[in-house]
């Protein structure tokens, strides 16, 4: 969990310092936004368009690459799911083993009792 923090806190990061760019960017190009020309417009569209490609490129793999951990971990949970029923099983045929030599002991020392001239059993 704590990586998960971790990454989701350098995304956090990366999306401020993009933020801040495009902030930047605005304030840079607002006043000669108002004054370009169509050719002067088109190009800070494109370089707008440019960021913009960036911030999203960045995005998406930021996104792709959660989506393959929470795969792998979904992955690693099934694994771990299957392990522990596998035990649980095995634990209860060994518990249900000890249940019947249990009783079987029992019953042997029982009938050792009934029958008259059984040796005895003392310390």
């Amino acid at each position: 969990m704590s990586s998960l923090n971790t990454d989701e806190t350098v995304a956090l990061d990366k999306v401020s310092e993009v933020e801040g760019e495009i902030r930047e960017f605005v304030r840079r190009d607002a006043a000669s936004f108002r004054r370009a020309q169509a050719s002067e417009g088109e190009l800070v569209a494109n370089n707008i368009s440019s960021l913009l490609q960036r911030v999203s490129g960045s995005s998406v793999q930021e996104i792709d690459r959660l989506i393959s951990e929470l795969s792998s971990l979904r992955q690693t949970l099934a694994q771990e799911g299957e392990r522990v029923s596998r035990e649980v099983v095995e634990y209860a045929s060994l518990s249900q083993a000890a249940l019947q030599s249990t009783r079987i002991l029992a019953d042997t020392l029982t009938n050792m009792k009934r029958v008259p001239d059984a040796p005895s059993i003392s310390a």
